[in-house]
């Protein structure tokens, strides 16, 4: 049952389609059809400064994204369970930049979906599940590295290759059959028949999503969100102990085997925070689009075009930044990406490289 929030939008949207469609000055996403949406088109300085801004997002997340997923693949020294898990991230985030991005640019810039309806329920369910699947990922990431961190000596033997590829199917089988089901089976819509109905025209691509369903959409995003915070904070609290451990045991003469272990705690630390920051980027860049869906979902739909585009917009941008906060932290990085961009990758024995500092 629609809510009278809607029936009001549903009054105001039909008045203001008759207007414009009678209007001889109004644009049509497709001229010969009578329900065509209405265009507002950009003038062209703004559509090509849009069309830059966005087309580079889209290029940055596929190409670094690529580089991130062929230097774990490839070289042999960083094929560990937790790179694993950081290649399927990097999976995640190059299938927005090919899927997602492109599309949504045109539909921002142009104001219309010029790609079936088919591929619009597509495209929102691509959309959903890279985004959840993100989400897993970077809760296990977190896991990982807090075992990584409060016992690196036992972590190898806890944190297998069998654990990761668990993580992995989970994140990629939850976020998928929970996407596509709640598209495809309407249950996203109930209630909204009426909106849906005004809403509806050809050249459009609007998914609402009834309030039962953007509450659990945000619950699906907020527990794993508590799970990193929580992970995060004892994983900073344990380095800060080991950190004032260290400073002690140099003013002692200390054992081989503890010298060693000071080492990988300082290795695994180091990952902590870089993937740590990761996890920021994430939280802060999809955090204000589902506060606005929730807000939305239950003040009815009152956030303007322009806002939204700009939410999801940063949303999509997340997609492109791990891969520069692994080139600023990792060195081996920065050496993998040389040796993939002058083409020495294709040389014999490249994948056995030492990437990483004598």
């Amino acid at each position: 049952m629609a809510t009278d929030d809607d029936s009001f939008l549903w009054d105001q949207d039909n008045i203001l389609s008759r207007d414009l469609l009678s209007a001889t000055s109004a644009e049509l996403c497709y001229e010969n059809l009578n329900r065509s949406c209405v265009r507002s088109p950009y003038s062209r300085g703004p559509r090509l400064i849009l069309y830059a801004v966005f087309g580079f997002g889209a290029v940055l997340a596929v190409c670094g994204n690529l580089l991130v997923m062929t230097s774990i693949l490839h070289f042999r020294q960083l094929h560990s369970p937790a790179n694993f898990l950081v290649a399927s991230l990097a999976c995640a985030d190059f299938l927005v930049g090919v899927m997602v991005m492109p599309f949504s640019m045109v539909r921002s810039v142009e104001g219309c979906w010029y790609f079936g309806e088919s591929y619009c329920k597509f495209h929102s369910c691509f959309e959903g599940s890279f985004c959840y699947s993100s989400i897993f990922h970077l809760c296990f990431i977190s896991v990982d590295r807090y075992i990584a961190v409060s016992d690196p000596l036992i972590y190898p033997t806890r944190f297998t290759a069998s654990v990761s590829g668990k993580c992995i199917t989970f994140s990629w089988l939850l976020s998928t059959i929970y996407s596509f089901s709640l598209l495809y089976t309407g249950a996203n819509d109930a209630g909204l028949e009426d909106l849906v109905s005004a809403l509806t025209c050809v050249g459009g691509c609007q998914v609402p999503a009834n309030q039962s369903w953007v509450f659990i959409n945000f619950v699906l995003f907020l527990i794993p969100t508590l799970v990193m915070m929580t992970v995060y904070s004892k994983i900073f609290l344990i380095a800060k102990q080991q950190a004032q451990n260290i400073e002690k045991m140099n003013k002692q003469t200390a054992r081989a085997s503890e010298s060693y272990k000071d080492r990988v705690a300082k290795r695994e630390r180091k990952a902590a925070k870089t993937l740590g920051i990761a996890v920021a980027a994430f939280l802060l860049s999809w955090l204000p689009y589902f506060i606005d869906s929730i807000i939305d979902a239950f003040l009815g739909f009152i956030t303007p075009t322009y806002v939204y585009e700009i939410l999801v917009w940063i949303a999509y941008y997340n997609s492109a930044m791990n891969p520069l906060i692994y080139a600023f932290f990792y060195p081996w990085f920065r050496k993998a990406i040389k040796l993939i961009v002058t083409g020495k990758i294709l040389r014999v024995n490249s994948s056995t490289t030492n990437l990483f500092p004598e």
